[in-house]
């Protein structure tokens, strides 16, 4: 959480800026300790407008802590950047945050702005939409968070009836299907893969940075849901990204160059998931 804050800091708009920091409460007895100690931290940050602690008496888990976090604040100020404490920010991340939320807020095929690009081979524009939704730093609007569906079952009942499920992994590159799936038996909790379906079942779009201004410091296996791997290691961008009028459509020069960094972290999965999709769907 520290390294989250001391970069959040660096940013030039940290000062304008409310900050609301959600506590969990302990998992077991155990847990109490570091999460007093995490508390007493808290109360010294500094940097920003405004600093204000939700202390939550039970634990929620992060799939429920952060969909009542951000369902609340959303509700309160109609848009809200969210941050997990294993993000590292460029220091240009808020701008890009903000820039993007005005831009775009009149736009309801645009459901949000996200910060984290894969670090691809090739160059990607400065800014594009890819359909779906992202949560490696990321900022939506009220009306962007209403489309939020919290039940898996629907969702990959709906994926599945509309035979999308190849489009919705990449082209087969990537299991996406597979993580929404072990989230309706329970074997995650994952709040993201929801929303990502949510959004991409309604076809709506998330700007994307061609820079990267977050780096997820969470995939030393620190990170719940992440397991370790340098694969998703980028540099923050240490330039602005610039927000500016491009055509609000899925860029399929941006998702190809994307496939084929995902096929590059599952080799094997291509095949596999082709197969499986087309046994399901028939």
């Amino acid at each position: 959480m520290k390294e989250t804050i001391r970069s959040l800091q660096k940013n030039d708009l940290a000062k304008d800026s409310e900050l609301i920091i959600i506590s969990d409460g302990p998992r077991s007895d155990k847990e109490m300790e570091s999460v007093f100690s995490v508390r007493e931290y808290i109360k010294t940050v500094s940097g920003f407008k405004d600093v204000s602690v939700v202390e939550r008496e039970n634990n929620l888990g992060l799939a429920q802590s952060i969909i009542s976090g951000v369902t609340e604040f959303a509700n309160r100020h109609g848009r809200v950047i969210v941050l997990e404490d294993d993000m590292i920010s460029s220091p240009y991340f808020l701008k890009f945050m903000n820039d993007g939320l005005e831009y775009y807020e009149d736009e309801e095929n645009v459901i949000s702005i996200h910060g984290y690009s894969f670090p691809v081979q090739g160059r990607l524009p400065e800014t594009f939409f890819l359909k779906g939704a992202e949560c490696w730093g990321w900022a939506t609007w009220k009306r962007g968070w209403d489309l939020f569906e919290s039940d898996g079952k629907k969702l990959l009942a709906e994926i599945l009836r509309r035979k999308v499920g190849t489009e919705f992994d990449f082209n087969g590159a990537y299991p996406y299907v597979k993580m929404l799936e072990d989230q309706t038996k329970g074997k995650n909790d994952s709040w993201a893969i929801r929303w990502s379906a949510s959004a991409f079942l309604k076809d709506r779009l998330t700007l994307h940075p061609g820079r990267s201004l977050i780096r997820n410091i969470g995939t030393d296996e620190s990170g719940t849901h992440c397991g370790k791997t340098d694969r998703y290691d980028v540099d923050v961008s240490r330039e602005p990204v610039i927000v500016s009028g491009i055509p609000i459509e899925e860029n399929w020069m941006a998702r190809k160059e994307i496939e084929r960094y995902l096929r590059t972290l599952n080799p094997g999965f291509t095949a596999w998931a082709r197969d499986r999709i087309n046994r399901i769907l028939h």
